[in-house]
């Protein structure tokens, strides 16, 4: 069984509060800060998908919005301000679970700002990133440049991606984690796009699909944490 609660917290002094959603199962071994994508929020379905195969393989996850989502406006805020409220969402949820080691990380962009804050700065408590599909470039301009803060980050990191993700060219991220200590895990998934969506010809579903990534994210947190 696992417990859900809404929260709110100061995600910047010029920003004002956003909102959380911390799921936390029965016999939690660890808490996963996690940051929603530009293009949809904290409730998307995909993010609660992979929130509910956490928590049954022993995983909270603490889920929370962007000030610019929170809004509701489109277009993410500046990345000073995206960093900042990586930090406040971390500090929030070491203070809401206390007794619970922490990760962080997240879908796509709200994995490379969570990195981008970790890379200026450790994050209090955070023993290890993990990205839903990082979002190295932009589609169709392949360049490594948005990994090279990676370096600088200092702690395990888990990258989970798929072959046809067009923001992502494998190509250029196997390389770039090659020189990133400690040495990065990388899980690749065959057939899925940045969404882990699979074609019917792959002979599986999007469901096993993301059942594959929540059981690699959580044999690797428990070796993280």
């Amino acid at each position: 069984m696992s417990s859900l609660t809404e929260h709110t917290f100061l995600a910047t002094d010029s920003s004002g509060d956003v909102s959380a959603v911390l799921l936390r199962p029965e016999g939690a071994t660890s808490l996963y800060v996690f940051a929603h994508g530009a293009g949809a929020g904290m409730r998307h379905r995909f993010m609660d998908a992979v929130a509910e195969r956490l928590a049954a393989r022993g995983v909270a996850t603490f889920r929370y919005q962007f000030p610019y989502m929170e809004a509701g406006r489109k277009g993410p805020n500046p990345a000073a301000v995206l960093v900042k409220t990586v930090r406040s969402a971390v500090a929030e949820a070491a203070r809401l679970v206390p007794d619970l080691p922490l990760t962080a990380g997240g879908k796509s962009m709200g994995g490379r700002m969570t990195s981008t804050a970790a890379a200026k700065e450790a994050l209090p408590g955070v023993r290890g990133l993990a990205f839903f599909g990082f979002p190295l470039h932009a589609p169709g301009r392949q360049s490594s440049e948005r990994g090279a803060h990676l370096a600088d980050v200092g702690l395990p990191m888990l990258f989970l991606q798929g072959t046809r993700d067009k923001l992502a060219d494998l190509d250029l991220l196997e390389p770039l984690l090659t020189g990133v200590r400690p040495s990065p895990t990388l899980h690749v998934v065959d057939d899925a796009d940045h969404s882990f969506h699979v074609p019917k010809r792959s002979g599986r579903t999007d469901d096993e699909v993301l059942d594959e990534i929540c059981d690699r994210f959580a044999e690797w947190a428990a070796t993280t944490t």
